[in-house]
């Protein structure tokens, strides 16, 4: 059974956000406002169905997926890209591959009792951002 992730989560740390936003080429008043904000992630999964949230006080994003299926994402709010993505399991650890014109561009996400772990990269950057889950 993969690993449950529904639910709550609440940013605690937020390691090279900007190293990675300067990757993906965002501005430079974006980055300085976004480098500062505390994310909540809200998730519905069912089974590899997933439908996920990205709320903060600037800005929020949504995008849904299902395990296996590649889909074509609009980062809209984010850096405004469109990229082929494809998520998979590779054990409990969720692994997404995004194609377009970044390299190495995607993420992984697990979880480790109540914390959810989400490693970001994009070229030769690496943000790692760790989330408690909401009681």
């Amino acid at each position: 059974m993969p690993a449950d992730f529904n639910g709550t989560w609440e940013m605690e740390t937020n390691e090279n956000f900007e190293g990675y936003m300067v990757a993906l080429d965002i501005d430079f008043a974006t980055r300085k406002i976004a480098k500062h904000l505390k994310q909540t992630k809200e998730i519905i999964q069912e089974g590899n169905n997933f439908k996920t949230k990205t709320l903060s006080t600037f800005r929020n994003y949504e995008v849904n997926f299902t395990v296996g299926e590649e889909f074509e994402e609009h980062t809209k709010g984010l850096d405004n890209r469109v990229v082929k993505s494809l998520v998979t399991w590779d054990g409990d650890k969720l692994i997404c591959v995004q194609k377009g014109e970044k390299k190495n561009r995607g993420w992984k996400n697990w979880i480790e009792e109540d914390k959810m772990y989400l490693e970001l990269t994009c070229e030769d950057q690496v943000c790692h951002q760790v989330f408690k889950k909401k009681k």
